[in-house]
């Protein structure tokens, strides 16, 4: 049992000050330093710099780890010449990051305070170094496949990818299922994926309507993708549109990331099926893609949550640069109020999303936490200051552990 006493705690309604935490592997008890230290008499008590504050590390529920190689050698600006840049490179960006390039992309972001992540692996290359992370992982074994003739082989892959996953046993790690996208995964496939998660309880995500050309290709097998399809896979149409792609989740609650380019319809539909938006502002940035419309989703009741996405698409795996090209590209938001939805977004609403116990500095609540040093008392308007500034992060705890402690 351990007792921190930080200045001040961020929770998910309001902020605290003169209160201690009493935890192990999860919350046990926020109360005054005194109360606890009568209640937990042989508790070690932390204590911490002038204006520290403990808040819930961060979540990053969506990132691909084995593509963490690239810096340059991708292009950007224009999604399908992205794409084609992936299938020019991919052999030399996949085998040119092995264990030790993905274990730097996971510990920085350790380092910037990301407690949890989902891995979205396509390949299980990433299965070791996730397993033995620090941090909690959602890992997401993705299925991809349009073709009908190798339904069976890829089937056979992903559930052997996803049996490896199940071999890990340790605490933090959950785990999944990714259905990579409308586009590229045939009916076939999607519907005995499903029945795993339905039989195993386990967590689902997808890609939905990222680009332009997926809108084009669902709805008239036509645009941009049209070409991509007859050079690579010899097809002349889409395996399914939007909405049949959208029923196939009816009664899952799914996290579905990018969605920049959704329907009224499809977002009325995400709506009444509880699904998630994963926001990733960065990388529909450098794809050219829409920016994602979060004044509709709020209009919805659509839940969302600020990631990353991989170093495929993006130049750092960062939440807290992430939150910071949200708050600025949505700029008809309300500022605090939008700085501190962004902060929920990647704690508490993340957590929720994925079906983990963390996400909050609430008794009951799993033990991941970290501490910055502020600089000063904070004000009411400490979501933005949060996001604006890159406070040193001196402590961080996951399920109760410390690993890691600065000066």
């Amino acid at each position: 049992m351990q007792i921190i006493t930080p200045n001040y705690i961020l929770t998910p309604d309001t902020l605290l000050s003169n209160m201690s935490v009493a935890f192990d592997k999860t919350i046990r008890k926020i109360a005054p330093l005194e109360e606890l230290k009568k209640e937990f008499a042989d508790a070690d008590v932390i204590e911490l710099k002038k204006n520290s504050l403990l808040m819930p590390g961060l979540i990053n529920a969506h990132v691909h780890i084995e593509f963490s190689a690239n810096k340059t050698e991708l292009s950007y600006g224009d999604f399908v010449s992205w794409l084609y840049s992936v299938i020019e490179n991919r052999e030399e960006l996949v085998n040119g990051c092995g264990d030790e390039c993905m274990a730097k992309a996971i510990n920085s972001m350790l380092e910037s305070g990301i407690t949890t992540f989902g891995a979205i692996s396509s390949h299980g290359m990433d299965l070791d170094v996730c397993a033995n992370a620090p941090q909690n992982v959602v890992f997401f074994n993705e299925l991809i496949g349009s073709q009908a003739t190798m339904a069976d082989a890829l089937f056979g892959d992903f559930l052997a990818r996803l049996d490896a996953s199940k071999s890990v046993k340790r605490e933090g790690f959950y785990p999944a299922v990714a259905i990579h996208s409308p586009y590229s995964v045939h009916p076939i496939l999607i519907k005995k994926a499903l029945q795993k998660v339905k039989n195993e309880n386990l967590k689902l995500t997808a890609h939905f309507m990222e680009s332009s050309a997926e809108r084009d290709w669902l709805d008239k097998s036509d645009g941009d993708f049209k070409g991509f399809f007859e050079k690579f896979l010899k097809q002349n149409s889409a395996v399914s549109d939007s909405k049949e792609f959208l029923e196939h989740f009816d009664g899952f609650s799914t996290l579905l990331t990018h969605v920049v380019n959704a329907n009224d319809e499809e977002l009325k539909k995400l709506s009444l099926n509880g699904h998630t938006v994963i926001h990733c502002p960065i990388s529909n940035r450098l794809l050219g893609n829409a920016t994602l419309n979060i004044k509709k989703l709020n209009d919805n009741n659509i839940k969302w949550i600020v990631a990353t996405d991989g170093l495929s698409s993006n130049y750092k795996l960062d939440l807290f640069e992430e939150m910071k090209m949200s708050l600025f590209m949505h700029s008809n938001a309300p500022l605090v109020k939008f700085a501190d939805a962004l902060i929920k977004s990647v704690t508490i609403n993340a957590a929720e999303a994925l079906g983990i116990n963390t996400g909050a500095i609430a008794e009951g609540k799993n033990a991941d936490m970290i501490v910055l040093d502020l600089d000063k008392e904070p004000n009411d308007e400490l979501a933005v200051h949060l996001i604006l500034h890159r406070y040193n992060i001196s402590k961080i705890y996951i399920n109760g552990t410390l690993v890691k402690c600065s000066l």
